[in-house]
């Protein structure tokens, strides 16, 4: 996993987001989960290609139920971006990486605007 990838759990979900100023992309994922096997070397890249203005986090739903269960993951991968803790956008299934920079990006400039 990448040196830039933050791991969030119910305990510190909330006051980790507060605190950050930059756009938050938390892939909600289980070790089980195909997909979110199948997607984590492309967060990891993620995570290191643009770690000065996005953060990324990792909540593993099967330690954890709270936050899961208040931002309604019923399916994962679930890839949720927050602004200002506020999730802003989300996706539900596998993408590519140019797909989720371009979600990034998106979201990047509508926290500027």
């Amino acid at each position: 996993m990448s040196d830039h990838i933050v791991t969030l759990n119910d305990d510190n979900f909330d006051s980790t987001l507060a605190a950050e100023n930059r756009l938050v992309l938390v892939d909600f994922w289980a070790p089980w989960c195909g997909p979110c096997r199948a997607i984590s070397t492309m967060i990891d890249e993620v995570a290191d290609e643009h770690h000065q203005t996005v953060m990324v986090a990792k909540f593993n739903v099967d330690d954890n139920i709270t936050v899961p269960a208040k931002y309604q993951v019923r399916s994962i991968p679930f890839l949720a971006f927050f602004a200002n803790s506020k999730l802003v956008f989300s996706h539900i299934g596998s993408t590519s990486k140019s797909q989720l920079v371009n979600f990034i990006q998106r979201e990047l400039a509508q926290i500027k605007s």
